[in-house]
């Protein structure tokens, strides 16, 4: 059942009311909040301000937005100099470009100095759709989750995605924010809680045989799956995990604690990503039977996102054959 703690939206499985927004659109009005606070922020693009939403913020404060153009390099380096002198900037563009092109700058002039540059990676995973391979990120959070210093945060709807990106603005040091092009549901409210590094349990059975983690808008996939599996007579825990770095130990090591399994759910390869970030906490700490839910060594390809979720396997009936198999794997 939903946890009575995480105030979600009550509406959530009815897919004929439940809201459907874009994380991408929850990142552009956290900018303007966190602008609306401190004229330290400023937001730096890529020449795509109205794709990534950054164009909110520029209509608000037109004398704190740099058009940097398609320049991604320049994007990194341009924000690190600002954050050297005091400012906040977020830097925005699509994921497969910022952090996949310019990873090396990121590297060198953000992560190094451990500056406060905010990194939007917009139009993340496979759900993209039609774009195609060359624009569905699937390896950013893996770039990002190696480097020290930086925190990597993927929302699972708009409503978090305004909380990340207004907490990430007065978090020290730099932070990649992880946002989708598609519209997803909206699970959380305003009264839901968010703070980075600590993991949020969304839905638990009276008798968890199983833990699914999840993050990004595949946490719905998740909580679906769930629901059909305690219809089914199996109990399990769904964990909303939106950051993967820092991983909040505690709340992972309960939960394999409670169940004995866990599957891992994200819309990334599976190598580098939320599972392997898991994985490597697990075997040191408290080795469970595991499966992964994710891109398995693939590129992606045009489709319809629905249809690409199935192709990929991390719609539900996957997800729910994943939990089983782990189940079973603990007999």
């Amino acid at each position: 059942m939903l946890r009575p703690e995480a105030k979600l939206n009550q509406n959530i499985f009815d897919v004929k009311t439940v809201a459907q927004v874009p994380t991408r659109d929850g990142f552009g009005k956290g900018l303007v909040e966190a602008g609306e606070k401190d004229s330290r922020v400023v937001v730096l693009c890529a020449d795509l301000a109205e794709s990534t939403r950054a164009h909110w913020f520029k209509e608000k404060f037109p004398n704190r937005y740099i058009e940097i153009g398609v320049a991604e390099q320049n994007l990194a380096t341009i924000a690190s100099g600002l954050a050297n002198y005091g400012k906040i900037p977020f830097i925005t563009s699509y994921a497969v470009f910022s952090p996949g092109r310019n990873n090396e700058q990121i590297r060198t002039t953000i992560s190094l100095n451990n500056v406060p540059v905010k990194i939007a990676g917009a139009h993340a995973g496979i759900s993209v759709g039609p774009d195609g391979a060359t624009h569905q990120a699937l390896e950013d959070m893996a770039l990002m989750r190696v480097q020290p210093n930086m925190t990597v945060i993927y929302p699972c709807d708009a409503e978090e995605a305004r909380k990340a990106t207004f907490t990430a603005a007065f978090t020290d040091g730099p932070v990649y924010l992880r946002f989708a092009r598609e519209k997803t549901p909206v699970m959380t409210s305003a009264q839901t809680p968010f703070v980075i590094g600590k993991a949020l349990t969304m839905w638990e059975s009276k008798n968890p045989q199983a833990a699914l983690i999840a993050c990004g808008p595949l946490v719905y996939n998740a909580l679906v799956a769930a629901r059909e599996l305690e219809i089914q007579g199996i109990g399990t825990m769904v964990i909303n995990n939106h950051t993967i770095k820092p991983l909040d130990r505690e709340a992972i090591l309960a939960a394999a604690t409670k169940t004995g399994a866990i599957v891992t759910v994200e819309e990334h390869q599976i190598a580098g990503g939320l599972g392997s970030a898991i994985a490597e906490l697990l075997v040191k700490e408290y080795p469970v039977p595991m499966e992964f839910i994710g891109v398995k060594d693939r590129f992606g390809q045009s489709g319809e996102p629905a249809e690409l979720l199935k192709e990929y396997g991390m719609d539900v009936p996957a997800i729910i054959a994943a939990v089983k198999k782990a189940i079973t794997r603990k007999r």
